[in-house]
């Protein structure tokens, strides 16, 4: 479970987070939605210890994130950036391996080679694990990187924003596998993202923010709504059901 208390955030004399206070639950698929400049990465990188709050505390597993020891965190929380900066002469399985340096500090052991191995196989990229990054297709790159992550073996896993720069058919690849990371691999896992459809179809909770507060939360047929949609995204929006999934219809 993931407890956050009265976060604040200020980038110089702008407030981007406001005194933001929820509960996270233990397992599942919790989605944070919200217009750009909702405060909703800034959130995911206070909890992920990229960046320090200005108030407030975050325990994850009862330890505080800004307090508990950096090796002893990055074995509970693993954190996938809007951004990755890795050298593009890295192969996938090299990637992949970055995940393991908790535990070994780069030496990694035969035990390693097998999470890698597994990680790899969850992701469908063993056939893959010797190509270079920058022979890798968006949709691939981004599996690697989630590959990455998944093999730090982790109870927590933060990501911003995976499906950036996915197609319509990667991007549902990628929510069947982190669904199912977190229903076999009983994964707790976070996600910053954009389209609230795949929210609405793939998450058990959702977090809506606005301006740097956290506004409503639920379970997705709590949180599509149209008035709360059209108050979130200051738009247009009209709720269909279709097959029993909750679908938001704004173009």
């Amino acid at each position: 479970m993931i407890t956050i208390n009265q976060i604040i955030k200020h980038y110089d004399k702008t407030k981007v987070l406001d005194n933001v206070t929820t509960t996270i639950p233990q397992g599942g698929i919790t989605s944070i939605i919200g217009a750009n400049g909702a405060g909703k990465s800034t959130l995911l990188s206070i909890i992920g210890r990229l960046l320090p709050a200005d108030a407030g505390q975050i325990h994850v597993a009862n330890m505080d994130v800004a307090t508990t020891d950096s090796d002893k965190l990055a074995k509970y929380i693993s954190i996938l950036r809007q951004e990755n900066q890795f050298n593009n002469r890295l192969t996938v399985q090299e990637l992949v391996g970055f995940g393991r340096y908790p535990y070994t500090k780069g030496r990694l052991t035969t035990e390693d080679q097998q999470k890698i191995a597994q990680s790899l196989a969850f992701l469908n990229l063993t056939e893959l694990s010797h190509r270079y990054l920058d022979e890798l297709s968006g949709g691939q790159r981004q599996r690697a990187y989630v590959a990455m992550v998944l093999c730090q073996d982790t109870d927590y896993l933060l990501l911003d924003e995976p499906l950036n720069n996915l197609d319509m058919k990667h991007a549902v690849i990628m929510m069947k596998l982190l669904r199912k990371a977190a229903d076999e691999l009983g994964k707790t896992i976070i996600l910053v993202i954009h389209d609230i459809n795949f929210a609405s179809i793939y998450s058990d909770h959702i977090l809506a923010m606005k301006k740097g507060q956290l506004c409503y939360q639920g379970k997705p047929v709590d949180i599509m709504q149209s008035a709360i949609l059209e108050d979130i995204f200051d738009t247009p929006v009209t709720i269909k059901q279709i097959d029993s999934q909750l679908i938001a219809l704004y173009y």
